[in-house]
């Protein structure tokens, strides 16, 4: 009896297991093919809004991690994947915020619990392909002019580190010694100010959507003991600016002040100290350019922006006609021009959508007496009067 009693209990101690695995298991698989997801993240970042920012982020990998990872035999798979995280605050949009403060070392932090709806993910997810398709890898130019104890260096040591950033992850970068030996040839320099025009219509032979130009200084700070070495120190400081190549519209502003670096030796002046110095402080801005570089290219293949538009060949006259037109279409917030010039009218259209949702408009049968769209850039058209 005992025994029958015993094999009894057992077996209903294995039934009972077997139920909760199998429920588990039930439950795993239906969260996998769940249309929404509800996950809960904690992200960092310098202020509140970057730290909600990587918190979505960090919802879009945990939530959407089976769907994403589905794709990663496509062309360009990191430069998308980077890219819908990047749109991850018009991704997932039902969230709520637990906790929030400031962390160690300044450092923002909030707790988010979020819900990530597949379909949203998808969608994101062919809408960059699609753009991809269209205008091909987004290109980069980078020029960032790198001073040591007063001495122009041949090349730079963050100009570097961000072009390998970026190649990496699937855009199109053309190094500073091109960029470098072109405005040397035309006597132009890499500071920023009263120069932004010479730099941006460099990078525009290029065929670029966007540049990069700064620079970066390391200056001696004189010998320390570290671990009983002597090591020639240095302090550094750098200034770095993103345009969009077309309009020149500035994208973002990083700058990092007062990093130390050096490197082993008794003499105060190191050239090797002042790269280190450099190095040091590449890994936290290039990280930081990196990020704005794709929150900002996503936000232009998602949300439009600034559309530049050039219609060759018109009158005044024509031109206003263009204008009345553009202002009544939906979406377009606002028409800036037309800046007549030798026969080509430039307009700045500021919309709710991007130059190529925009272009579909443009094609249609009543456009066709005002103008032919020509060609299509990430966010310039260029048209032609029709012919007679």
């Amino acid at each position: 009896m005992l025994s029958d009693a015993f094999t009894f209990g057992i077996r209903l101690g294995l039934i009972g297991f077997l139920t909760c695995v199998m429920s588990a298991s039930a439950q795993m698989q239906q969260q996998s093919t769940a249309p929404v997801v509800e996950v809960t993240v904690t992200g960092r970042g310098l202020d509140e809004q970057g730290a909600i920012q990587d918190a979505l982020r960090k919802a879009l990998e945990q939530g959407a991690a089976v769907e994403i990872s589905s794709h990663s035999q496509v062309d360009n798979f990191e430069l998308i994947r980077d890219t819908v995280y990047a749109r991850a605050d018009g991704v997932v949009t039902d969230y709520k915020i637990l906790e929030k403060g400031e962390g160690v070392g300044g450092v923002f932090a909030v707790k988010v619990r979020a819900k990530v709806r597949k379909d949203a993910v998808a969608r994101a997810w062919g809408e960059v392909q699609n753009v991809l398709d269209q205008v091909g890898r987004p290109g980069v130019a980078i020029y960032i002019k790198e001073v040591i104890d007063n001495v122009t260096q041949d090349s730079s040591i963050l100009e570097s580190q961000l072009e390998n950033r970026l190649l990496q992850k699937g855009f199109v970068v053309y190094a500073g010694e091109q960029l470098r030996a072109i405005a040397k040839r035309e006597g132009a320099d890499a500071e920023l100010e009263g120069n932004v025009a010479k730099m941006q219509a460099i990078a525009k032979d290029f065929g670029t959507q966007i540049f990069i130009a700064g620079t970066a200084h390391a200056n001696s700070a004189g010998i320390k003991n570290l671990y009983g070495e002597p090591t020639a120190m240095y302090n550094g400081d750098a200034m770095i600016k993103m345009f969009y190549t077309d309009t020149a519209q500035l994208l973002a502003s990083e700058n990092v002040a007062n990093w130390r670096g050096g490197a082993r030796g008794y003499n105060s002046i190191s050239p090797q100290a002042g790269k280190k110095a450099l190095q040091n402080a590449g890994s936290e801005l290039v990280e930081r350019l990196y990020v704005n570089v794709m929150r900002r290219w996503a936000e232009r293949i998602s949300y439009g922006g600034e559309i530049e538009l050039e219609v060759q060949g018109v009158n005044m006259v024509q031109a206003i006609k263009i204008k009345k037109k553009l202002q009544k279409m939906d979406k377009i917030e606002r028409v800036n021009g037309p800046l007549l010039t030798k026969g080509i009218a430039k307009f700045r259209i500021l919309a709710k959508m991007s130059a190529e949702q925009m272009i579909e408009h443009l094609v249609s049968d009543d456009w066709l007496e005002l103008m032919e769209v020509q060609d299509l850039k990430l966010n310039r058209i260029q048209a032609k009067a029709p012919e007679d």
